[in-house]
């Protein structure tokens, strides 16, 4: 053993190595849990605290029902219209939570409510698997988008999914009569963060569409993860990308933040974080 190396293990034993050079510069950098020190064989109490109650929130993230009736009054505010509630297949939050194919097909008669028309986008807000996500960021992230697309496109009344996959966004579009649908959802829950966003994008929805037919902006969170504003953007390209090209998912690639054509062959959007 070198002399460098003995005198890093005699700072960090039992001492925490967060708090010990390359390791806190790191940590700044990013929400993972890196350099956690060590207190004899096993990791210092005060990290096996964080890490519990970090696992508890996802856990209460996941399973904290959405208040659908307060999202849909913040929703209404916008002007698009009163928000319908399409509840999907599974019956509750445990059988959601077993039976992913339920949560992608719309309950028996729940598109019953809602007006067909001709816009061009719609906007379905998705409970997922972060309710709390949706209720964090769900208005203020519709609020930017649209900023960005009200004056290029023509926007359908929004409607609200509970119980909800991103599939079952196919069906709703399918409903709403729009040419690109747009779903904000709460994504699983993780140690580091429980109320992440993401958007997935179809062009040209119906049902039996599959992942490769999307495109997908994730980690929207500010303001540790995306802001709203620059997921904004992203959508806006890939939409315009999706509308040029003729089709979103594998074949649309993300140009927001360079020189080339909105819309190009290449591969899928690449979440942002």
């Amino acid at each position: 053993m070198d002399a460098s190396h003995e005198s890093v293990s005699a700072l960090t034993a039992p001492e925490d190595l967060a708090e010990y050079g390359f390791w806190r510069e790191l940590r700044r950098t990013t929400q993972a849990r890196i350099g956690l020190g060590r207190s004899g064989d096993a990791l210092p109490t005060a990290r096996v605290l964080e890490l519990r109650a970090a696992h508890a929130a996802a856990r209460d993230a996941v399973h904290s029902p959405l208040d659908s009736a307060d999202l849909a009054r913040r929703v209404d505010e916008f002007g698009l219209g009163v928000a319908v509630e399409v509840p999907s297949r599974a019956a509750d939050r445990a059988e959601y939570l077993r039976r992913p194919d339920l949560g992608r097909l719309p309950a028996p008669g729940s598109l019953a409510e809602i007006q067909r028309g001709a816009a061009d986008i719609g906007f379905v807000l998705a409970d997922g698997l972060s309710p709390r996500a949706l209720t964090d960021h769900g208005p203020s992230m519709l609020a930017a988008l649209l900023r960005e697309l009200a004056q290029r496109y023509s926007i359908a009344a929004p409607v609200i999914a509970t119980q909800a996959r991103v599939a079952l966004g196919d069906h709703i579009a399918e409903a709403m009569g729009v040419s690109t649908v747009v779903v904000l959802i709460g994504e699983r829950p993780g140690l580091s963060v429980a109320d992440s966003l993401g958007i997935y994008l179809t062009h040209l929805p119906r049902p039996g569409r599959t992942d490769a037919d999307r495109n997908c902006v994730s980690n929207i969170h500010p303001p540790e993860g995306l802001d709203y504003v620059r997921a904004a953007r992203v959508v806006a390209a890939l939409i315009s990308g999706a509308r040029t090209l003729g089709r979103s998912g594998v074949d649309l690639k993300d140009t927001s933040g360079t020189d080339l054509p909105a819309a190009m062959a290449g591969v899928d959007a690449e979440p942002l974080g």
